[in-house]
């Protein structure tokens, strides 16, 4: 046997992709595009469906178009959105992507992730209700126990990576680097949200609505073609108090004592009556290192940024890809790979951390100071010069921080 063809029957690496989310499954897509076997587990019996209003921005949009996912963009040029109070009285305020640097594409989650999960070939292996309980790394490898809850059984399996895509409360990062104390940071802001079954009453499909009060507001995000999303927001000194009742009752109690008003109350009577929705506390993740020898971890599990970034969905994109790049540049190294992977991405996410924290402010003003300088903008940004204005900044300074990433990528 020559020596082409031992090379050609070499065995494939293996790796071990642990969440069917945003990250999860575009690492999966891209380590099997590098070349390798790729087994994912999913804690939930099946995949998610639907999921609520992302902006998925610059290097996520390159990022997706070079994984081959295939996006809709529920933009359209006539979205308008309105500032209104609880007397229903409506004045024009600047869109989401006003706001945010970069040419933007308007989706939903379940957009993206069903984008990547059909572009995945065959042969990646998913298996539902399944976790790992224990990493045992050596130079060669990482040896998983994987316990499989549907079935009540647990086996052992070796794989030459792993990859925690477990979003922000990951078990891969604890089982790697230990417990949480100190490496998840909460913001002091809930967040609740859920699908709407149309536009608020009064209000076209393409038209969103911002009530903003100090320490709380509400969002409805437009699309073009489906119906809105609601986003609220508040404040807290005690995240755990908030998680003791339904949620519904937290977010009445929040948003008390005052009256609702026609628009809120119906928001909030829509939240109580929705099939599905999100009741969580906004958070960051902040790690000294991404990766321990041969686990590294994706997304949300490695850095959440939190939604007011509006970096989430594109940072995960965009290191999903990265990753599969880096190892295709050392093969046969992943140690070395991860340590070139992180070095490249991670003053691009620190970056987005910072910019997160002061995006929070436009969609929930904490104090009278930061009030006021929200409705000023709102004012600049109703009109045409303001919203030219912003535009212009938000292209010259986002074009200078994504070229470094796109390079890397490319």
């Amino acid at each position: 046997m020559n020596k082409n063809m031992n090379k050609n029957t070499a065995p494939r690496q293996r790796a071990l992709v642990v969440g069917l989310g945003v990250s999860g499954i575009a690492s999966a897509l891209r380590l099997h595009k590098a070349g390798w076997d790729v087994v994912v587990l999913e804690k939930a019996a099946e995949r998610r469906s639907g999921g609520y209003f992302i902006g998925l921005f610059g290097t996520g949009i390159a990022a997706a178009e070079r994984l081959g996912i295939e996006l809709p963009d529920r933009l359209s040029a006539d979205i308008a959105t309105y500032n209104v109070d609880r007397a229903d009285r409506r004045r024009r305020a600047m869109n989401f992507t006003d706001a945010v640097p970069g040419r933007a594409r308007l989706v939903v989650r379940g957009d993206i992730e069903d984008g990547a999960f059909h572009a995945l070939p065959e042969d990646v292996e998913i298996r539902y209700s399944s976790v790992p309980v224990a990493l045992r790394q050596d130079d060669d490898g990482v040896e998983v126990d994987v316990e499989d809850r549907a079935a009540a059984t647990a086996t052992t399996e070796r794989f030459d990576l792993v990859v925690g895509a477990d979003g922000l409360r990951s078990t891969v990062r604890r089982l790697a680097f230990g417990p949480d104390e100190g490496r998840i940071h909460r913001l002091g802001y809930m967040i609740a949200a859920c699908s709407l079954p149309g536009p608020a009453p009064g209000y076209r499909l393409k038209e969103g609505i911002i009530m903003a009060e100090q320490g709380r507001s509400a969002w409805v995000f437009p699309f073009a073609d489906r119906a809105p999303t609601v986003l609220f927001n508040y404040r807290t000194d005690d995240v755990d108090a908030e998680f003791t009742r339904p949620a519904i009752d937290s977010l009445r109690a929040r948003f008390g004592p005052e009256p609702t008003g026609g628009t809120l109350g119906w928001l909030l009577d829509r939240f109580e009556q929705a099939p599905d929705h999100l009741f969580d506390s906004a958070e960051q993740v902040r790690l000294d290192r991404w990766h321990q020898d041969r686990v590294v971890l994706v997304g949300d599990a490695a850095w959440c940024l939190t939604l007011y970034s509006g970096m989430g969905a594109s940072t995960g994109l965009a290191g999903a890809d990265m990753l599969g790049t880096m190892l295709e540049r050392y093969p046969g190294e992943v140690p070395r790979a991860l340590r070139a992977w992180e070095a490249k991405l991670r003053p691009f996410i620190e970056y987005h951390q910072g910019t997160g924290m002061a995006m929070r402010r436009l969609f929930v003003p904490a104090d009278p100071t930061e009030y006021r300088i929200r409705s000023v903008m709102n004012r600049v940004m109703a009109t045409r010069p303001g919203r030219e204005f912003l535009s212009k900044r938000r292209h010259r300074s986002e074009s200078s921080r994504m070229k470094t990433i796109d390079i890397a990528l490319a």
